[in-house]
């Protein structure tokens, strides 16, 4: 999987908006493959225009807090590779850790807010919504 640097790294090498678009889908395709069973109504992201499906498994970690680990999928290729972005800067790190990183921040600094449609935009804010979600469920329940 790409680390989050990396995406940065590429995005800034890539002065035409048409070979960032062109790197996200790419970044979607790396997604591993969501089983047909997670593909269920409780797994949605409300709130996104496309189809959009995510799990999360958490994992205790001692001291740190529980770890958590997402897989997703989308019908739509730019919101995978939007998808992807986020596991990036997400999947595997401590709850806590989560709850705390900015995506906004980086959605900005990769320049997508002014390059994705206001739907794209929302939908983007609600997969961080429902993984800073699951992160506070799982500090709760920890």
């Amino acid at each position: 999987m790409t680390t989050i640097d990396e995406i940065i790294d590429n995005f800034e090498l890539l002065d035409e908006w048409d070979d960032r678009y062109r790197y996200l889908i790419e970044l979607g395709r790396t997604l591993p493959e969501l089983p047909d069973a997670a593909r269920i109504e409780s797994n949605k992201v409300r709130g996104c225009a496309s189809q959009v499906w995510m799990t999360t498994d958490v994992r205790p970690n001692g001291a740190q807090g529980p770890v958590l680990e997402f897989q997703g999928d989308s019908d739509a290729h730019i919101v995978r590779g939007l998808i992807a972005i986020l596991f990036a800067l997400y999947s595997g790190k401590p709850a806590g850790e989560i709850t705390e990183t900015d995506a906004e921040a980086l959605f900005a600094k990769l320049g997508l807010r002014e390059h994705l449609t206001p739907q794209r935009s929302n939908g983007f804010r609600a997969m961080v919504d429902r993984i800073k979600s699951d992160a506070r469920a799982a500090l709760a329940a920890a």
